[in-house]
């Protein structure tokens, strides 16, 4: 029986994402940011914040690398990945789990997102609404 690993988030990124190429693939390297708010017994509201490391591969990192910046808004769906290593210096094993990100959508205008640079969805057509690499990940 096989199982179901898919991951949706809509969020902010957290800072602007790192491209880089390895063997001859991009990569890009983000994080984004989601809330969630409730109100505890006193009725007082309440807010935590998760931060979720996300990876994209070929074109779709290339276009992430591109458009977007930190504070941008974007839905993700995606997998989880979990990664391990053994660390140079230490000798002990590090774990990282990411989301390889297969599909992204921009949400929201650049002036949420504080970014001077960014092109506007709506009167530019270099940027595109949505990024779906669900093709391109390469295991």
């Amino acid at each position: 029986m096989s199982g179901v690993n898919r991951v949706i988030l809509l969020g902010r990124l957290t800072r602007d994402p790192e491209l880089k190429e390895a063997k001859g693939l991009s990569i890009a390297n983000f994080s984004i940011a989601t809330s969630k708010e409730w109100k505890n017994e006193a009725g007082e509201k309440q807010e935590k914040a998760e931060f979720h490391n996300c990876v994209a591969f070929k074109k779709t990192a290339e276009l992430v690398g591109k458009y977007l910046t930190k504070g941008r808004q974007v839905y993700i769906e995606g997998e989880l990945q979990t990664r391990s290593w053994d660390d140079e210096k230490t000798g002990v094993k590090k774990y990282k789990t990411e989301i390889i990100a297969n599909n992204i959508q921009f949400v929201g205008d650049n002036k949420q997102a504080n970014a001077e640079t960014m092109p506007n969805e709506k009167s530019s057509t270099s940027a595109p609404p949505n990024i779906n690499a669900s093709d391109e990940i390469p295991f």
